[in-house]
């Protein structure tokens, strides 16, 4: 399927965390880990905020061709700093490989990645699309589950309740899809920023959900290694949330665990239980 990070902490140069990792998520592109899929080829984004601009709108960086030889993105990754910064490499479910359709998602000053799929999409996106705010829908570009998702969230409240609009998203889609006989619709890792705040959702419908991990306090990993000089560089508020490890050291990761979201916001970093809100 796909993979994705989402970093929100000290002001870095992109190079730092998309590149430099032993296990970078440019990396994972070709060779993941944990995925569905060895490689993750199917096209790239990432999204970032420049505070210093006076502008809270995110920007878009997308490419229909794979993250590991794009000179653009190494080209930009040595030039930009941002403290938050979203990166996605896709492996395509179905839909067209083509820029609308890779990740994140943005409207306004949200947004939005996601790693999984809804089963039986293609027999219920109608039914999804018709759900979308009529006053939303136009701003839909692409073809992908991810972005019926996004937009189903905006619907139901993403601006004032990040967590209650997922729920009641993911609701909507349980229902329709056991409408459709799909006995199993969701399976998402999903993330989701307003610019100061990231939301990350682990649930799937059945079963185990794909895997998603955040990284220890930084206080604490300077005590478990105090020679590891980039821990110098950050400050303790920093923190990662990525779809699978970026390197092997020693308590640096944590398994989100199933049917739960976590929220990053400044040094404040939580855990909740997740749960579908049927409409």
């Amino acid at each position: 399927m796909c993979r994705w990070l989402a970093y929100s902490g000290t002001p870095l140069l992109l190079e730092k965390i998309l590149y430099e990792p032993k296990h970078s998520l440019i990396d994972q592109s070709l060779h993941s880990r944990l995925g569905v899929e060895t490689t993750n080829g199917d096209g790239f984004g990432i999204g970032w905020y420049a505070p210093d601009t006076g502008v809270d709108t995110p920007a878009i960086m997308r490419d229909v061709g794979p993250a590991w030889n794009n000179r653009n993105l190494r080209e930009i990754s040595q030039h930009v700093v941002s403290p938050l910064l979203f990166a996605h490499i896709r492996a395509s479910t179905g839909t067209a490989v083509q820029q609308t359709n890779c990740h994140p998602f943005r409207r306004g000053r949200w947004m939005w990645m996601h790693n999984g799929a809804i089963s039986g999409f293609h027999q219920m996106r109608r039914q999804l699309s018709m759900a979308v705010d009529p006053t939303l829908y136009l701003d839909i570009e692409g073809t992908t589950d991810s972005e019926t998702m996004f937009f189903l969230a905006l619907t139901y409240g993403l601006e004032d309740d990040p967590p209650g609009a997922v729920a009641r998203m993911v609701g909507t889609v349980e229902r329709i899809g056991h409408e459709h006989g799909v006995a199993a619709p969701m399976q998402m890792t999903v993330a989701v920023t307003d610019g100061s705040t990231v939301w990350a959702f682990r649930y799937a419908s059945e079963g185990t959900a794909r895997t998603l991990f955040y990284s220890t306090r930084v206080e604490s990993l300077r005590a478990l290694h105090p020679d590891a000089a980039f821990l110098q560089e950050v400050s303790d508020d920093t923190r990662l949330v990525v779809s699978e490890p970026l390197g092997d050291l020693p308590g640096a990761w944590n398994e989100v665990p199933n049917d739960s979201y976590g929220l990053v916001r400044g040094s404040t970093g939580e855990l909740h239980p997740f749960a579908p809100q049927p409409l």
